[in-house]
């Protein structure tokens, strides 16, 4: 099910690194040290935006992405 707040997603299992783009904002974070486990049910998820907030937001450490730049 596409996501109305979240646009893409992708994950980097060898850093642990999730990369979350916002609809809104167009903004990207990389989320640090997030297991593979949380990555699937996120992605399994019906309601991504209420997953990210109750699984992912406050839970792990993150940065702001701008440009190109690689997380």
């Amino acid at each position: 099910m596409p996501s109305t707040s979240i646009s893409k997603t992708e994950y980097d299992p060898a850093n642990r690194i999730l990369s979350v783009w916002f609809v809104a904002s167009g903004n990207r974070y990389a989320f640090e040290s997030v297991p593979p486990e949380t990555v699937a049910a996120f992605r399994a998820a019906f309601a991504k935006g209420r997953f990210f907030n109750r699984h992912i937001r406050n839970h792990f450490r993150y940065r702001r992405i701008s440009g190109d730049e690689d997380p």
